[in-house]
């Protein structure tokens, strides 16, 4: 299962693009709601609707976190202590983490990007301090994968499809979505 957190104020293009390619790919794709409710409110006043809620999250059977950016909610993620837990045991035990836009400073917060490369929203880029940072739409390095932003959501979502099952797959999803 991959786990995409949802926060008040997500960007709602990230979080949708990503659900969609991945479930496309035939990856078990969930919304999960740090809120304590299922619907949430994303940036635009768009509400989505998770599949559940933190508390419910088996965090055992996920094999990536997924970050979708937007502020607030960036900055309301970067704030669940209970994610920020998560998020630092992925990390050393080597899961997959992929943060997008605003949300790669949750990482930098926490200080999962140290020694690392990565992207993230331009002229954000202090935000992930210890990172070697840089402007590429999508950075894969080793188990973390960041983008910057609502444009590059498509790309975002391809590297998380070749992340598990190669870039085979990953291509042929691109030309079916007709991505140029």
């Amino acid at each position: 299962m991959i786990f995409i957190h949802l926060a008040e104020g997500f960007e709602e293009i990230e979080a949708i693009t990503a659900a969609d390619v991945l479930r496309r790919a035939g990856l078990d794709a969930r919304l999960v709601s740090v809120t304590g409710n299922r619907a949430v409110t994303g940036t635009h006043g768009i509400v989505l609707e998770a599949d559940m809620l933190f508390e419910e999250a088996d965090y055992s059977a996920c094999h990536m976190i997924v970050l979708p950016g937007g502020l607030p909610g960036a900055y309301n993620l970067r704030d669940h202590q209970g994610l920020e837990k998560k998020i630092k045991e992925f990390a050393s035990e080597g899961k997959g983490i992929a943060a997008i836009c605003a949300a790669p400073l949750v990482l930098g917060a926490h200080g999962i990007l140290e020694g690392k490369k990565a992207t993230i929203y331009p002229g954000m880029e202090e935000n992930i301090n210890g990172a070697e940072v840089l402007s590429f739409p999508v950075v894969r390095d080793m188990n973390i994968i960041t983008s910057q932003g609502p444009a590059t959501a498509m790309k975002f979502a391809i590297a998380i499809v070749n992340y598990f099952k190669g870039e085979e797959t990953g291509q042929t999803l691109e030309n079916d979505l007709l991505m140029m």
